[in-house]
């Protein structure tokens, strides 16, 4: 992936990105999506680069699951890049241990109907709105980790110790429990050394992925 770091000098530094917008804009923020849509500010392709330097915050809402693992990988750093040294990273993305709970009754004693129903519920949530890599919190954390960050807290929905990433979230909710979000959000600042993710497990899951 070829990532582009010249910055764009009609935003100064300072700002506040909102990547993967859609029409859920969000005012005093730089709207960011790679379609025309209303509202929005910037048109780009994230994954070929952020044209910014030393931006206060970066918010992505039911984003980051449709990139591919390498595709994220790649974006998060980027993200870690184009901060500021305290800037924040607030990530919004569907929690893997959530949908496996909700969408498939493993051990539940069920007509044979519904287990048909739980295999189309799963693999939708899987493969459907055009998701390429769930996560659950620990994948996550590990993956701003391998990025670059050295603090990872997670958040309630709306929630943020920073006044100015509070109630930012737009998309819909579910049934969420306290120790089972349906979405997890994580923020994620600071600059660490990089941790890698397990270079064995990458490989093989990437060629897994890409074999047609």
């Amino acid at each position: 992936m070829r990532i582009s770091s010249k910055a764009d000098p009609r935003h100064p530094s300072g700002s506040r990105l909102h990547v993967g917008c859609g029409e859920k804009v969000i005012p005093d923020w730089i709207n960011i999506d790679s379609r025309r849509l209303p509202g929005v500010d910037r048109i780009l392709d994230v994954r070929k680069g952020i044209p910014f330097e030393r931006v206060a915050a970066i918010y992505a809402e039911h984003f980051l699951e449709h990139l591919t693992l390498d595709e994220g990988l790649a974006f998060l750093q980027e993200c870690r890049r184009v901060l500021a040294p305290e800037g924040v990273l607030r990530i919004s993305t569907p929690n893997l241990d959530w949908v496996l709970a909700s969408h498939y009754r493993l051990g539940q004693l069920i007509p044979e109907e519904e287990r048909v129903v739980d295999c189309f519920r799963l693999l939708r949530a899987f493969h459907g709105w055009g998701h390429e890599f769930l996560y659950n919190r620990s994948m996550l954390s590990a993956s701003l980790r391998a990025s670059g960050f050295e603090t990872v807290r997670f958040q309630r929905y709306g929630e943020s110790d920073e006044p100015s990433l509070r109630g930012l979230e737009r998309h819909e909710t579910w049934e969420d429990t306290p120790d089972l979000p349906h979405v997890l959000i994580a923020e994620a600042s600071g600059v660490a050394r990089p941790q890698p993710l397990p270079e064995e497990l990458v490989r093989e899951f990437l060629a897994a992925v890409r074999t047609t």
